[in-house]
């Protein structure tokens, strides 16, 4: 019971920790992306009644009128938005529309201007991604694992890569005949692949991938292959023989039986052959170097698990070399964009293949639930900023999608209407706005379910 009371308040403050990136993050994103619709609106004359951050049925937490404006911050923190005089919006306004238009109003300013307007908020979005990986370049630089530079192969993490046909130390060559240069890119090529060229035995090897194979990654929610890393002791099991033998936690096992070991992998396939028998281990604890004798359980194990490292842990440790590149203040900025430009080509790809019911993407498919579940349980500024672009990216895509209620089916009614000279009528605008708001509240319905089901 000591160590389930212990345990529950560690796992609230890891959700409340993620939950409170995520708010923020939120936050910064819907803020910046109504800024980018109020900003032009103001430019052009329109009169923005409402910029809020959250929605505010019924009541706002705070609110504040400033000339024509009521700004304010409402109680559901699922985005924001600002409303436009004379606008088919969320609001669905319908007094408003039936008055004779006023010259301060959306619908009375010419259609480039309005078009304008309505792709304020995506390119907001795509600006603020662009500059923060800019930023990010700046202060940390870039720094990635080369797949070339990892010489003693993969590290089949879970059962999937074996089931594709990976084994621990598999030298990877290609992806579809392609190189892929960096190492964490490696998983999502395979997204797309049709097989893997790899290196075994001294000799090459092609794996085919499994047409379901992303459906059984959706269905996994964790990586399947990873670096291999040191043994460094990061738990015990419950009556672990290894801490009854005097092992402790950050202790690095280096050799089994006076046989050297580099990885964990090694020695978790080296101990399974002493199952009830005892076996000497050479640990490194700080400066020291120690002897443990640890007896070996029925299952092959000694009741340890096994510190996970990130990679920046293995760039710290010196365990693989990494590609490091720092950039001047000046010198970042094209390569965020060029960083933008890529996450967002690959964002897209990505969700292509949720049309493709064949691969069961479908299945990934989440809610804010999943969405928090993306930033870490300790709060880390580099990965919260990295997030944070990439979400950037995903709300400027997903609002550009020419969907009625979105911006970008804004967008499809007003290239229309620039088109062909002649402007939707208000009620078939005001129908179609009906239409979208289903189809973003299914969405919603079906991505929560979705998130759900998985946690149970």
């Amino acid at each position: 019971m000591k160590f389930a009371s212990l345990a529950l308040p560690l796992l609230s403050m890891d959700i409340l920790i993620k939950a409170l990136q995520l708010i923020l993050s939120l936050s910064i994103l819907v803020v910046l992306h109504e800024l980018g619709h109020f900003m032009p609106a103001k430019w052009f004359k329109m009169r923005v009644e409402k910029f809020y951050l959250f929605f505010d049925p019924w009541f706002s937490v705070i609110k504040k009128k400033i000339g024509d404006t009521e700004y304010g911050i409402g109680w559901i923190p699922l985005g924001g938005y600002v409303k436009i005089a004379g606008m088919i919006d969320e609001s669905m306004d319908k007094e408003q529309m039936k008055q004779p238009p006023q010259d301060w109003e959306f619908r009375s300013k010419p259609a480039w201007q309005r078009l304008i307007v309505m792709v304020g908020g995506v390119t907001m979005n795509l600006l603020l991604a662009m500059f923060i990986y800019a930023m990010l370049m700046f202060t940390f630089g870039e720094r990635y694992l080369p797949t070339a530079n990892m010489k003693d192969g993969v590290w089949c993490i879970d059962s999937l890569a074996e089931e594709v046909g990976f084994r621990n130390g598999d030298k990877i060559i290609s992806v579809d005949g392609k190189k892929v240069e960096n190492f964490q890119n490696v998983m999502n090529e395979m997204l797309y692949a049709v097989n893997v060229q790899i290196y075994r035995n001294g000799k090459d090897t092609t794996l085919i991938i499994p047409k379901n194979f992303v459906s059984r990654l959706v269905d996994k929610r964790a990586p399947f292959l990873y670096a291999r890393i040191p043994f460094y002791i990061g738990g015990f099991s419950p009556g672990s023989p290894a801490q009854k033998a005097g092992m402790k936690k950050k202790d690095q096992v280096i050799a089994l039986n006076d046989s050297s070991l580099k990885y964990f992998d090694e020695f978790k396939e080296r101990v399974s052959k002493f199952k009830n028998q005892p076996v000497k281990l050479k640990v490194k604890r700080g400066n020291e170097t120690l002897d443990i004798t640890v007896n070996v359980d029925s299952a092959g194990k000694i009741g340890v698990a096994t510190a996970l490292m990130d990679f920046e842990s293995l760039l710290k440790s010196g365990t693989y070399q990494f590609s490091v590149t720092h950039y001047g203040f000046l010198e970042s900025f094209p390569a965020g964009i060029h960083k933008a430009i890529d996450k967002l080509k690959d964002y897209i790809r990505q969700f292509k293949l949720i049309f493709n019911f064949k691969t069961g993407a479908y299945k990934g498919v989440g809610s804010f639930i999943s969405i928090g579940d993306l930033f870490p349980s300790e709060w880390d500024w580099e990965a919260f900023w990295s997030l944070t672009a990439i979400l950037s990216i995903v709300l400027a895509f997903m609002n550009i999608l020419p969907i009625p209620a979105l911006d970008g089916g804004h967008v499809m009614f007003l290239l229309y209407e620039v088109i062909t000279g002649r402007k939707p009528s208000d009620k078939f605008l005001e129908y179609a706005q009906y239409v979208g708001m289903f189809l973003l509240l299914s969405l919603m319905v079906y991505a929560l379910g979705n998130d759900i089901f998985r946690l149970f």
